[in-house]
């Protein structure tokens, strides 16, 4: 019943063609078929959403999920201390001597049915947040200073994301909660993560598969016990250090590289080198963890 509506709701609103280009085309699927159905109903009842969640929840990989199914362009604003309307709305500049106007990811998106990502809005400081209040309104209606006033495109979306771990982080003011929809992101499950590396190494054998997913709720672990910093159960990382693999490197150094190395704690890095070890005890390439007899 929800794809019938996501298809009636591509074909409602067409793509500009101009920014067809933007419409994403993930790397990764998300899969989580229950914050899935969550969202697009979200998204198909003209709400806001909020994806909170740590890290590894798929927060970005949902919400390109999402511009992908409903074909709508995305704009992305990665908040900042440095962030202010100016930024996010827009601001004059100058071209062949005349000032003109050069729009940003918030006008862009509310003018053309775009979804516009707002990325760590927890980190947004108070002017950004009145831009922020104003957009997401009831009124779909942006001031333009000096311009206009941007009725809000029927397609345009508003899909924030938050972690409260992350250095910089405030509370999100109750006002500007109460204009999203709310969605706690669930660690992923063994079976999704099986899944997932499936889908993107269906190649790669079983028992890697199995191993690969053992290391990531070792460090998950690890990190919920106090033993390492919260940035060591990197699922990027794990992702990356295989694809490093396919080029030549072998598996332990991969995840060294990509894993071990982001950590600045001398006995971190001796932890999660020893959890490597203990799952991965020799030296693997590409033929000993993929299987190379499949066309």
């Amino acid at each position: 019943m929800l794809d019938d509506k996501i298809i009636d709701f591509r074909k409602k609103y067409k793509t500009d063609e101009r920014f067809i280009s933007r419409i994403p085309n993930p790397h990764f699927k998300y899969i989580g078929i229950d914050v899935w159905n969550e969202a697009s109903a979200a998204i198909l009842a003209g709400k806001n959403l909020l994806l909170v969640g740590e890290k590894s929840t798929g927060k970005n990989v949902l919400s390109e999920n999402l511009a992908m199914a409903f074909q709508r362009p995305i704009w992305t604003a990665s908040f900042h201390i440095n962030m202010d309307a100016s930024i996010l709305i827009g601001t004059d500049t100058l071209k062949n001597g005349n000032v003109e106007f050069r729009p940003g990811p918030i006008y862009s998106a509310a003018k053309y049915g775009g979804f516009a990502i707002l990325d760590e809005i927890n980190m947004a400081k108070n002017e950004a947040i009145a831009v922020l209040h104003a957009s997401l309104d009831y009124r779909r209606i942006i001031d333009v200073p000096g311009y206009e006033n941007i009725n809000l495109h029927p397609a345009t979306r508003f899909i924030a994301t938050m972690n409260y771990d992350y250095q910089g982080t405030r509370e999100l003011n109750e006002a500007l909660l109460s204009r999203f929809v709310v969605i706690q992101m669930p660690t992923i499950k063994e079976d999704n993560l099986h899944k997932l590396i499936k889908t993107e190494y269906p190649n790669m054998k079983t028992d890697y598969i199995n191993q690969l997913s053992l290391l990531f709720f070792d460090l998950k672990n690890k990190a919920k016990a106090g033993e390492t910093s919260d940035s060591a159960p990197d699922l990027r990382g794990i992702f990356d250090a295989v694809d490093l693999v396919k080029e030549g490197i072998s598996l332990d150094k991969a995840l060294e590289l990509t894993i071990v190395n982001k950590l600045f704690d001398e006995f971190e890095r001796d932890l999660i080198l020893d959890l490597i070890k203990a799952r991965f005890n020799k030296a693997l390439y590409y033929n000993d963890i993929f299987e190379t007899n499949i066309l």
